[in-house]
């Protein structure tokens, strides 16, 4: 008996639903660079260049902070992109295993027309389901693809900062010679060389929305003595105007007078300026906020 139309089309359907997907040949296409073994062996190198050089180096810090962001997106796509085909295999099986799509069953079939018309119908579904997996894994592809590459770059980035700072060694020792170390005193918990930037600081410029040094607990410059905020604005919020040129002004008074008084770096609306580097006002990378972007206060660091 010649077959129905509906059969003959489902037939066809199951053809396409079978049609081989397999993880490994996709995921192939994807280059293969795992990049956190190599992120974490920077970041400890990086760790070990701020404890030689008295405190967080700013370029070191931002570098590495790309660089994580750069590769946990690398990793959040290629599990995205695995899940995705591994979706497309277990669909394409469940849908052999479920019966419909036997192809001599089809072409056997002597039944009720609108059963057949039913079939046809899921298996159109069901096709079109599958065609909107593999379009979303070719499109997962190509952004695990670039998000990898970026991540290698900014590795690159991280490994290229941390070798220029090795090869100056030499300057910045000197440099850290040149200022010496200090201990925090009683006062406050300060050093003597933060006490007199901040209460020169508090002499020249109105602070209304305060100030804060000393962090216990704080890892950083803040914990050690060696650091204090000088708000523009509270509640996180974006200083107006005036507030704003008032951070400028302080920031261009903390450079001028910086190898007077021992400023080591100074962060303020989300760039920085780290006399070790030398490199003058650097872009800092979006830590998340307002207040950790450094938008809402001028933060000064010294040796």
């Amino acid at each position: 008996m010649r077959p129905s139309r509906p059969a003959v089309l489902g037939v066809l359907l199951a053809a396409l639903l079978l049609t081989p997907v397999t993880a490994g040949a996709s995921a192939g296409r994807v280059a293969a660079f795992d990049p956190e073994a190599k992120l974490k062996k920077l970041t400890a190198e990086a760790a070990q260049l701020n404890k030689r050089y008295r405190g967080q180096v700013q370029t070191l810090e931002d570098a590495r902070v790309k660089a994580k962001k750069a590769t946990e997106t690398a990793k959040s796509l290629k599990r995205s992109l695995a899940t995705a085909e591994t979706d497309v295999v277990r669909f394409a099986q469940s849908s052999y295993m479920g019966g419909p799509l036997d192809s001599p069953a089809m072409f056997g079939f002597q039944g009720d027309a609108q059963t057949a018309l039913d079939q046809a119908a899921t298996m159109s579904h069901l096709a079109s389901q599958r065609a909107n997996q593999l379009a979303r894994i070719k499109e997962l592809i190509k952004k695990a693809g670039e998000a990898e590459k970026k991540a290698e770059a900014e590795i690159v980035k991280l490994e290229r900062d941390i070798s220029r700072l090795k090869k100056d060694r030499v300057r910045l020792e000197g440099l850290l010679a040149k200022y010496g170390f200090q201990q925090p005193t009683s006062n406050g918990g300060l050093t003597a060389r933060t006490v007199t930037m901040r209460n020169l600081v508090l002499q020249n410029f109105p602070m209304p929305h305060g100030y804060g040094c000393l962090r216990p607990g704080d890892p950083g410059d803040h914990g050690s003595g060696r650091a204090c905020d000088f708000m523009m604005s509270s509640g996180g919020q974006v200083p107006t105007a005036e507030a704003k040129a008032r951070g400028d002004r302080l920031a261009q008074w903390a450079i001028d007078n910086g190898e007077r008084l021992g400023v080591m770096y100074i962060i303020w609306q989300q760039r920085y300026y780290d006399v070790r580097t030398g490199a003058g006002w650097r872009m800092m990378s979006d830590r998340g906020g307002n207040t950790a972007n450094h938008i809402d206060h001028v933060h000064i660091s010294m040796f």
